[in-house]
């Protein structure tokens, strides 16, 4: 009885220890934030942010898509493998000309294990500009003048 329970330990014991190494196998995800907040930011104010990742698994992270969910939110990421241990960003670019709340997502597809999908978002306010400001386009307008 003794020798088939320490048999039984062994084999749980080495199970256990299998799966313990099964977790960090592969590209593993990790992100410094999931939510940007830009709190209240100005009508066509800079509406680019940034979300650094790290491969913190043993083969290198592949980032073969990133998308918004809407085409005022536009993401950028690096093409290259990410190597184990190493950083990388993506950045997030909002369009600021609506005025409102911003509840936006993009979603980040991989060959990482823990999660080969990931959704990271962004949120906050854009205040309309100042009734005296003029906005981009219009300034471009008044600069170069249409020739006929």
């Amino acid at each position: 009885m003794k020798k088939a329970l320490f048999i039984l330990g062994i084999f749980l014991t080495a199970t256990l220890g299998l799966q313990a190494q099964a977790v960090n196998a592969g590209p593993v995800i990790e992100f410094d934030k999931e939510v940007h907040d830009y709190g209240e930011i100005e009508q066509h104010g800079n509406g680019v942010c940034e979300f650094t990742l790290t491969n913190t698994g043993n083969e290198p992270l592949i980032i073969s898509q990133a998308k918004g969910s809407c085409g005022c939110t536009v993401p950028s990421y690096d093409k290259e493998p990410i190597m184990p241990g190493a950083t990388s960003v993506i950045k997030v670019k909002y369009d600021t000309k609506r005025v409102g709340p911003i509840n936006k997502a993009v979603t980040i597809t991989s060959n990482a294990t823990n999660s080969p999908s990931k959704v990271i978002r962004i949120k906050g306010t854009v205040l309309a500009a100042e009734s005296g400001a003029t906005s981009p386009v219009m300034e471009r307008s008044a600069v170069a003048p249409v020739a006929e």
